[in-house]
């Protein structure tokens, strides 16, 4: 089964694919975290949706989907991922915040 996914960070947005049931999932967590993401909001998308709107730039990326690599990203750019689709197409918010870091105090 896939998904398709958008997270917002605090850098920006972008549209995922993955095999994982849920964004929240430990190992899917721990790929985000190794690529920066710890803290962000996510909501799914309809994955006939997301064919429909990426239409065969969605079929090449989820080609590459694998058991053994788990997570795609369908979209670097935020703005036009959120040009794609309107709000009421968004799933539910899950929110995920990673251990904070202490900033250093000068």
């Amino acid at each position: 089964m896939m998904n398709a996914v958008m997270i917002v960070t605090g850098g920006g947005s972008m549209m995922i694919l993955t095999s994982h049931k849920s964004v929240t999932e430990p190992a899917l967590l721990e790929k985000l975290a190794h690529k920066g993401i710890d803290k962000f909001i996510a909501y799914e998308i309809s994955l006939d949706l997301a064919k429909e709107r990426y239409g065969g730039h969605f079929f090449v990326v989820a080609r590459d989907l694998r058991e053994s690599d788990d997570l795609r990203v369908l979209d670097y750019n935020g703005n036009r991922a959120f040009r794609l689709f309107s709000f009421a197409e968004f799933g539910p918010p899950i929110m995920h915040e990673g251990a904070r870091e202490e900033e250093d105090e000068a």
